[in-house]
């Protein structure tokens, strides 16, 4: 085989390698989307089998997180990439450590389905699945910016997390105020409390996501930087 069909073989391996691993990521991401609709289901109707299967199924999510790592990591060893071939691998190796997390605040939120006490907390679990529809709107989102590389897109979504925490910060009051008029039901607010909180963290954890889209296709580091400066430095 002469250089030419040498370099070309090579070329075309790492194409593939890379078309992997961004099909693998995106597969990671369906199946975490589906942990999060799931993990809300269990708590809004207190379906304890359904929140069991989301906290056994959170294996799945670690082990797609190890397996695209450890890819990640022989990628950059072996290839040796550079310019945006770099930033693909370390956009996605971000993104994967995020997705696992969300992964962890399904968990959390099935865990507090658990909770039967909560059959008395119904008002408090309307506006917990309000909160909870809209991040699982945010994560479809950033989830189909990150399937094509869309970084208009991602910087739109980006700023749904602020909405977000408006909405986590009114359930906290109205929590704050359940509490104090009724301090026997303190225990399990608490869990309602931790699954908000969860819920908020998915909003983050989307937010960062947009932020490697918008890293891998502009070759700019967005992190800690206002939505004007945003908009200045990227020409969106």
């Amino acid at each position: 085989m002469d250089n030419m069909n040498l370099n070309k073989h090579i070329s075309g391996q790492f194409n593939a390698e890379l078309d992997d691993i961004r099909n693998r990521v995106l597969a990671m991401g369906g199946l975490v989307e589906r942990q999060l609709e799931q993990s809300l289901d269990a708590i809004a109707s207190l379906d304890a089998e359904l929140a069991q299967r989301v906290i056994d199924g959170d294996h799945k999510v670690n082990g797609m997180e190890v397996s695209i790592d450890e890819e990640c990591t022989r990628i950059i060893a072996k290839r040796q990439p550079a310019a945006s071939d770099l930033r693909l691998v370390l956009a996605i190796s971000k993104t994967i450590t995020d997705l696992e997390r969300i992964g962890d605040a399904c968990v959390k939120i099935a865990s507090a389905a658990l909770d039967k006490r909560l059959k008395n907390q119904q008002p408090l679990l309307v506006s917990l699945d309000n909160m909870g529809r809209h991040a699982t709107r945010f994560l479809h989102g950033t989830l189909d910016a990150l399937a094509r590389m869309d970084a208009d897109a991602a910087f739109e979504l980006h700023k749904e997390d602020t909405k977000i925490d408006r909405e986590y910060e009114a359930t906290i009051r109205q929590l704050m105020t359940y509490m104090m008029e009724d301090p026997r039901s303190i225990p399990e607010i608490l869990d309602v409390l931790w699954a908000a909180r969860a819920i908020e963290r998915v909003g983050d954890r989307c937010q960062n996501i947009c932020e490697y889209v918008i890293y891998y296709v502009k070759g700019k580091d967005v992190r800690h930087v206002s939505y004007e400066e945003m908009e200045k430095d990227l020409n969106l």
